[in-house]
């Protein structure tokens, strides 16, 4: 990558305040001439008579919410900002879940602020505007348009996201003389939550999170629709897998990550988190996400991924899949349990039904096989599940929320996510799963260094549910007959 000529400038730069030369740069300042040759000559670039992005009205339903929720206080909500990955580079930005989710903006240094007005609140987002030509910033910065690309400028901010838009610059400053009752959602934005540092409290702060969490425990149809698109991009990047196991048997579990997010950059955003490409006995790992060990012809792959589209909304699917495409009789026997458990779970999901029904219905199937394979000595399944034996092999929940977060909605309220009951447009994953360690001496020693799980994306009807992974086989037989099929292809 190229070395730009100097770093960020400071927000108080003016055409009186030269930008500073970076250290070592190549080039020892800028003539005056260069500076007013590349002020100059440049083309209108403004975009005009821009159509509002597609979730624009939805996002205005969800501040109209939130500004019910909390009337007569400053809501401050940043996107977050660069973070360094080394020296001079930053990882790249995915803005906090929040405020997408409340602007469907997603640049960095963003934020979103709510006045309390006397009949609801007024909402201004705060954004960076394009990069000044006057001083040079557009070509002299490390973060000026000709080193990271335009940006919209504040007046096609507006028309896309249907709500005023201001220098974020000032905000910092202006939050500080502020006064009246502020809350703030920490953790993305040091600078503002300096300026507000004696104006919130944890407490309030909290609240704000909580409610932002729990808002997207039932999702809108602009919001279902996304989820549909990544479940379907997913879907394709499974097949891509199989494709290349061949390839991947020949290098590491990185042929696989690599596959999955070529799918993923083309057709969505990113990732929706690291990828779990388990081979072999990796697949008892339950977040394996080095992805660096060997693939082999009669083990069993354990992929665990999902595509996040554009709009951020991931999914979340896992399938174990034999490598050499055909399941061993073991394989197959632990497979079909894990496949019974998900389908009792699956049943499970329906309106009005207890959160952790499925998780139970799953469990009970799981604790019945391992009864009856002979793995839990004499006890009776109601004994194993009341002293969660089972959970040696089983480990992990059943499932969680899915939306903007693979773990959606991680701040609600105990007794609104796992203690509350399912309603229409909740989606969960349902995904069992039997992890037998490789050194696992309780177990006989075929069963050591097997790990299956099967995952599903789910979502809640008004009469039952939906599977929104569907596209993916998940019986063993129609995984075997799917796999050859997209080998031949």
């Amino acid at each position: 990558m190229s070395e730009e000529l100097t770093p960020e400038i400071p927000e108080e730069t003016t055409d009186e305040k030269p930008i500073q030369q970076r250290k070592n740069g190549l080039y020892p300042g800028v003539s005056d001439e260069l500076a007013e040759n590349m002020k100059s000559g440049w083309a209108d670039t403004e975009l005009r008579g821009l159509e509002p992005i597609a979730q624009a009205g939805h996002t205005a339903d969800r501040r109209a919410a939130l500004s019910r929720r909390f009337p007569g206080e400053r809501l401050v909500i940043p996107a977050g900002n660069l973070k360094t990955r080394s020296n001079d580079t930053e990882y790249s930005f995915r803005a906090s879940t929040e405020y997408a989710y409340l602007t469907g903006d997603q640049t960095e240094d963003g934020v979103l602020v709510l006045e309390p007005t006397d009949d609801g609140h007024e909402a201004t987002l705060y954004l960076l505007p394009r990069s000044n030509r006057e001083n040079g910033e557009f070509w002299l910065s490390g973060t000026g348009e000709l080193w990271v690309g335009r940006r919209h400028s504040l007046a096609e901010a507006e028309q896309l996201l249907g709500l005023p838009a201001q220098d974020v610059r000032e905000l910092a400053g202006a939050l500080a003389e502020a006064t009246g009752p502020v809350r703030n959602v920490r953790g993305h934005d040091a600078a503002i939550e300096a300026a507000l540092t004696d104006k919130v409290t944890a407490e309030r702060d909290e609240e704000l999170r909580v409610y932002l969490s729990e808002a997207r425990l039932v999702k809108d149809a602009f919001e279902i629709a996304e989820l549909q698109k990544a479940c379907n991009s997913t879907a394709r990047g499974f097949e891509d897998v199989v494709k290349v196991l061949d390839k991947a048997e020949a290098t590491s579990e990185r042929y696989i990550e690599g596959t999955f997010f070529l799918r993923a950059r083309v057709e969505g955003n990113d990732i929706g988190y690291g990828s779990i490409c388990a081979a072999g006995p990796h697949a008892t790992t339950l977040h394996w996400v080095r992805n660096n060990g060997e693939v082999r012809s009669g083990d069993l792959l354990l992929l665990d991924a999902g595509v996040e589209t554009n709009e951020l909304y991931t999914a979340d699917i896992t399938r174990t899949l034999p490598i050499n495409g055909t399941f061993s009789p073991l394989q197959r026997k632990i497979y079909d349990a894990v496949y019974e458990a998900q389908e009792a779970g699956i049943a499970a999901v329906k309106p009005g039904a207890a959160y952790r029904d499925f998780h139970d219905a799953a469990q009970r199937v799981l604790a019945e096989k391992l009864v009856s394979w002979g793995l839990l000595g004499d006890l009776d399944v109601d004994k194993v599940l009341e002293l969660g034996l089972q959970r040696r092999w089983t480990l992990h929940g059943t499932g969680h929320m899915l939306g903007m977060d693979v773990h959606d909605c991680a701040a609600a309220r105990t007794e609104t996510y796992v203690g509350g009951d399912l309603e229409p447009g909740m989606c969960l994953t349902v995904e069992p799963g039997l992890y037998f360690q490789a050194d696992d001496l309780t177990v006989p020693e075929e069963y050591r260094g097997i790990g299956v799980r099967i995952e599903d994306d789910i979502l809640v009807t008004e009469d039952g549910n939906k599977n929104l992974s569907a596209a993916l086989p998940r019986r063993s037989d129609e995984v075997e007959a799917w796999m050859a099929q997209v080998k031949q292809a």
